[in-house]
């Protein structure tokens, strides 16, 4: 069966629920004020959450997540989610999904953050902490997690199709070096836990301070590059060099970093230069790493 996205809504996770888990029936269920894309997620009472898989594509996260996340937790600085329960498929919820325990805090952004050094620095300490943890028998980069953690060249078609594209919108032979010194840069490290999205909706803030890490979905066992995206999405400035000063990471590393970063914000200014809030949001990335590489 198929099922779209504006149907995964609380009547369907309250009918779950009721279904798989009777102890939890009747507990209210209502939407979380972000509730991402690639999954649907729901207050289930006051300390729990449901994640859903929007889409076919997703649904293989739902496994990596309740198999690593309980090993991961026990050695990050920060709380990650905790699942609670799995999910099954149903005649009406055609893929796997998750309860979780509930994690206080608000989507990160500069109004809500005290110190950004300190946020910054945080943050830098966290993926340290991941990319310690043991990853024997990790998840490899693929189609589960859209590559991240594994090779650019994945994307180098795309990319250089969202230059041409873009030519006379930015400067595109910049681009276009950023790109191929990103993909010279060879990784020869050995494989570390990547979170694979650190993006603003995966990170908690409580009382001014980073609080947790949210979203693994696209975790995997690779090259912990595509985690620098951070730098130039949302850092600048001094928590920009904090971050940069408290990740063990070498200039071919900040290299890949700034491809992984410039393929998405390409990619998104190319189909939504016009559009709201997209667009701006991808061409003033577009315009961080192109100055980042000229400051340098």
């Amino acid at each position: 069966m198929t099922i779209d996205r504006k149907d995964i809504d609380a009547a369907l996770v309250s009918r779950l629920i009721a279904e798989q888990f009777p102890k939890w029936a009747g507990l209210p269920v209502r939407p979380v004020e972000f509730g991402g894309w690639d999954n649907r997620t729901f207050h289930l009472g006051d300390s729990m959450t449901v994640r859903l898989p929007s889409a076919a594509s997703y649904a293989a996260q739902v496994e990596k997540e309740q198999r690593w996340l309980p090993k991961l937790a026990p050695l990050l600085p920060l709380p990650i989610p905790t699942p609670l329960a799995k999910g099954e498929p149903t005649d009406f919820y055609p893929w796997p999904w998750s309860v979780y325990r509930w994690l206080d805090g608000e989507t990160a952004s500069v109004a809500r953050i005290d110190d950004m050094t300190r946020f910054a620095t945080a943050l830098a300490e966290f993926l340290v902490a991941l990319q310690r943890a043991g990853a024997t028998g990790g998840p490899t980069p693929g189609k589960h997690n859209f590559f991240r953690g594994g090779s650019l060249t994945v994307y180098d078609g795309e990319t250089r199709r969202a230059i041409a594209a873009l030519d006379g919108a930015i400067d595109t032979g910049a681009a276009t070096e950023i790109w191929e010194t990103a993909l010279a840069a060879t990784w020869c490290g050995e494989p570390v836990w990547v979170h694979g999205d650190v993006a603003v909706g995966n990170l908690l803030v409580r009382d001014g301070r980073l609080s947790a890490v949210i979203d693994f979905g696209s975790s995997a066992v690779g090259d912990p590059a595509c985690d620098l995206y951070i730098a130039w999405t949302f850092l600048e400035g001094e928590s920009r060099e904090a971050f940069r000063a408290a990740m063990p990471a070498d200039e071919a590393t900040w290299a890949r970093g700034r491809g992984w970063t410039l393929w998405k914000a390409l990619i998104t200014y190319a189909e939504h230069r016009d559009a709201e809030p997209l667009g701006p949001w991808a061409r003033r990335v577009i315009g961080e790493v192109l100055a980042d590489i000229s400051a340098g």
